[in-house]
């Protein structure tokens, strides 16, 4: 069977367990999930879902959300699309009830969008950089060989050029935050993105705003950011007001001079401020409570992770590349799935009878040694709560193992967003030098998995626990008593 065929297969599998075509209203994916919007949620079957062969977990959140894992989810949303589509075509309200009830739940669903607007912010905030991902791991890959190169003396000839390849993207990730957030706010892509060209272009060199000079890039994708959103609501003003008969010629200038002033004459000096405090914020807090930043920052983003907030740090791990060529803050966030992984395999052995989660648990460590923990968080740790919590134990002794030699100087980043677990050694940068930064970050992973199998051994189960959940029965973490399904963290 061909790849396109595998894919379109799980695609036409996974289509009539959410309801069919008329039951989904909206399609996204990021790096490991396929993201519907629905009508009606009570036509989802889950148990089904979850136990086709492509499908690693569910996740009910302000989408409903199918864990397909990285790659795969980019190769099957197309497929899921056409298949919609498809199916939208040749489906056809059969009454005046039928459209009553689909435009019922559209107005629930609209409701339940405008009824949080955090999510929706945060949401917002991933469509625009979630896109991105992919050229910031490639780039980071190519960067991360080409600095080998340049330090082994090979290949001189082509390190220019690999150089080349790995900077021009993050030369010019101002235009494409511009342009991605312009289509996210509802304006025209094309005028967020130049707008916020203006960030980029040498030219600003020559202009002085609160008393200095401006430089390139100044305000970065921050201020992409806020220049594309202005852009949006400039252009939407103008819409307004213009006449139609002028609107194509008048809207689309008036769009870029006005956020253009505003852009350079403010937006890049106070994005600029804020950028500069991000990086030096980071680095303080690593160079000077490294360990109990990073225990910190490790115990507590897999909750994160479990609420979707995660996607807020999105613009800070940007930023921080952008400036110093790695962010220091997703090597220690990475340890949490280290933890995680330790916590798996601690259950693994402790519920010896149990084929359903060691079968579960078998399917799922692969991809969490990759740095994909939703499978194992949805499907183990979670629904049995203790070993939750001590899953995050583990990672808050690796994020403070990483932290700790922060503190002394050997800084440990990553030179892209996305990958974490075993996935991020590619992407590996530091201050001194990449053999003493992957010694760093393997000891990191190293302590979270003991940790977090230790205490998930020896603390994970109450006796009551044991007595139900060890034993052969398919069902059992359903069985397990409500008050240890519910971490108390969360």
């Amino acid at each position: 069977m061909s790849t396109e065929n595998k894919n379109r297969d799980t695609a036409a599998a996974i289509l009539p367990l959410v309801g069919g075509a008329a039951n989904v209203t909206s399609i996204a994916h990021c790096m490991t999930r396929l993201r519907l919007t629905l009508r009606d949620r009570a036509k989802v079957q889950d148990e089904a879902l979850k136990a086709l062969p492509a499908v690693m977990g569910v996740v009910e959140d302000d989408t409903y959300q199918i864990v397909l894992g990285p790659g795969t989810v980019a190769r099957v949303t197309p497929e899921f699309e056409q298949l919609v589509e498809e199916g939208r075509a040749t489906a056809h309200p059969t009454s005046a009830e039928d459209l009553a009830k689909q435009g019922t739940a559209l107005k629930a669903a609209q409701k339940a969008k405008n009824a949080t607007p955090f999510k929706l912010f945060l949401r917002r905030i991933a469509n625009i950089f979630v896109p991105l991902i992919p050229a910031l791991i490639g780039c980071g890959i190519i960067a991360g060989f080409n600095g080998l190169l340049v330090n082994l003396g090979w290949l001189p000839t082509v390190t220019p050029a690999l150089a080349a390849m790995a900077s021009g993207f993050m030369a010019l990730i101002a235009v494409f935050v511009g342009f991605n957030t312009a289509k996210e706010f509802g304006g025209t892509p094309i005028l967020g993105g130049a707008v916020a060209a203006i960030i980029v272009f040498p030219g600003v060199a020559n202009i002085e705003a609160f008393g200095q000079k401006l430089s390139p890039g100044q305000g970065g994708v921050l201020g992409a950011l806020g220049a594309a959103v202005l852009a949006t609501y400039v252009e939407k003003w103008c819409r307004k007001w213009v006449p139609e008969a002028v609107d194509v010629l008048v809207t689309p200038t008036l769009t870029v001079l006005i956020s253009g002033l505003v852009t350079i004459f403010g937006l890049m000096f106070l994005a600029g401020e804020v950028s500069t405090g991000i990086g030096t914020a980071a680095n303080w807090l690593l160079d000077n409570t490294g360990a109990f930043a990073g225990l910190v920052l490790g115990a507590f983003f897999l909750p994160l992770v479990m609420l979707g907030l995660h996607q807020a740090l999105i613009p800070i791990h940007t930023t921080l590349i952008e400036q110093q060529g790695y962010t220091v803050l997703l090597p220690v966030l990475a340890m949490a799935g280290a933890g995680q992984v330790g916590c798996a395999i601690a259950v693994y052995l402790r519920l010896k009878r149990n084929t359903s989660i060691r079968t579960t648990i078998k399917s799922a460590l692969p991809a969490g040694f990759l740095g994909v923990g939703e499978p194992l968080i949805y499907g183990v740790s979670l629904p049995l709560g203790r070993p939750f919590i001590t899953a995050c134990a583990g990672g808050a002794a690796g994020g403070a193992f990483i932290g700790m030699f922060s503190m002394l100087g050997d800084k440990v980043g990553s030179t892209a967003i996305g990958p974490s677990g075993w996935a991020l050694f590619p992407l590996l940068d530091g201050n001194h030098g990449l053999g003493t930064t992957i010694a760093i970050y393997a000891g990191g992973l190293l302590v979270g998995y003991t940790v977090g199998f230790v205490a998930t051994y020896f603390f994970g189960f109450s006796k009551q626990m044991l007595a139900e959940l060890n034993v052969a029965e398919p069902s059992a973490v359903a069985a397990a008593p409500a008050e240890e399904k519910a971490p108390a963290t969360v």
